[in-house]
């Protein structure tokens, strides 16, 4: 089974952005103006650039093979029987033999973190508080007890350290994952052989980027 975590709130802000982005690139076509519009068309290329690889493609992408890291510039794939250890501080952590990565999302801000150890503190039994909140159902009894006490990244820190558990017991499979461009995680990375974390650059930052990097050429050529 495929899972993508993610910062929600980065996405929507990424996406709002884009929205914006393309409004503005269609009324600099629109009305364009020669060296102004160009200078314009970069700025916004640039930021937009720097949106997608912070904002939109981040990700840990849990899948059948192992557990892909997608960090603003880099793709890390380590097979379910390479992982070592995970922990959690502001930032989920995979270790792998020598080799660790630490995701770029999600995070845990201190105020999650209090809010956490708040909510958990809370909800312990043996209070002898009354209450006047609504009967929960069976679902929402046991995802409250789930996340009691836990943040976001937390949670997903788990799910990973379940996933390569359950993995490692069943002969967990070590194939390379594909990245978002369509090719092995590992590529132009130095792996050692299956079972291993192998990085890789990530094709879709890169290109995001060139294309930034070609509209502020543009401009300068033009101005």
């Amino acid at each position: 089974m495929r899972q993508v975590f993610r910062s929600k709130l980065a996405l929507v802000l990424g996406w709002v952005w884009v929205a914006f982005a393309a409004a503005n690139a269609v009324d600099l076509a629109v009305r364009y103006s020669g060296p102004p519009s160009m200078v314009a068309g970069a700025v916004l290329g640039v930021l937009t650039a720097l949106v997608f690889v912070t904002c939109l493609r981040p990700a840990v992408v849990l899948t059948a093979d192992g557990v892909l890291v997608r960090n603003p510039l880099r793709n890390t794939f380590v097979p379910w029987a390479g992982v070592d250890d995970v922990t959690v501080s502001h930032a989920i952590t995979i270790s792998s033999g020598d080799r660790v990565v630490r995701c770029w999302t999600p995070q845990t801000t201190a105020r999650e973190r209090a809010a956490a150890t708040k909510r958990g503190q809370s909800g312990a039994p043996g209070r002898g508080r009354f209450t006047t909140e609504p009967v929960l159902t069976k679902g929402e009894r046991a995802a409250a007890e789930a996340f009691a006490g836990k943040t976001h990244a937390d949670w997903v820190a788990e799910q990973i350290t379940e996933r390569a558990r359950d993995a490692r017991r069943a002969g967990g499979a070590d194939r390379p994952e594909r990245t978002d461009a369509g090719g092995p995680a590992g590529t132009g990375a130095a792996a050692a052989g299956s079972g291993t974390m192998r990085i890789g650059w990530a094709p879709s930052a890169l290109a995001a980027l060139g294309v930034a990097l070609a509209l502020v050429v543009a401009a300068v050529v033009v101005g």
